[in-house]
């Protein structure tokens, strides 16, 4: 059997992913890295895009925005992955009813930013951004086999 790490993603509304996995692509924002069993320990933000878990069942597609990755061997010489997401959501829950939705909400938001002179860039840019990442990612994975 091979060595596996244990991943955690979770976001501050609920758990995403708790599972067992053999790798864990991730994109920080200093680029894309593959996590295995035996990384070194690690500390790294995320930048958004796409988490790509591997287990015994295929790949496990999640969509991200923004948060931080932590990897760690714990006294039993395992190593764990804790993704601590702004947002993330698995592809596999991503229905086109919500693509079109996200789709409407960003070309709205880009409107009110046009319409306003005072606008809350903060807030502006995160729900773009969320809606914006939850389109590309789902359209990455829509042709590609993966475990939902």
């Amino acid at each position: 059997m091979s060595k596996q790490l244990k991943l955690k993603i979770v976001t501050p509304e609920k758990l995403i992913l708790e599972e067992d996995v053999f790798s864990v692509t991730v994109p920080t924002t200093e680029g894309e890295i593959t996590i295995l069993p035996d990384h070194i320990p690690l500390v790294s933000g995320l930048a958004s895009g796409d988490i790509v878990a591997r287990n015994k069942e295929g790949e496990i597609p999640i969509a991200l925005v923004g948060g931080f990755v932590e990897v760690k061997n714990n006294e039993n010489k395992e190593t764990e992955v804790a993704i601590l997401a702004d947002f993330a959501e698995n592809v596999g829950e991503i229905t086109e009813e919500m693509i079109e939705k996200a789709k409407q909400k960003a070309e709205e938001l880009r409107k009110q930013a046009l319409n306003k002179e005072v606008v809350d860039y903060e807030h502006f840019e995160t729900e773009l951004e969320r809606s914006l990442t939850r389109v590309k990612i789902a359209d990455k994975w829509k042709n590609k086999k993966y475990q939902k």
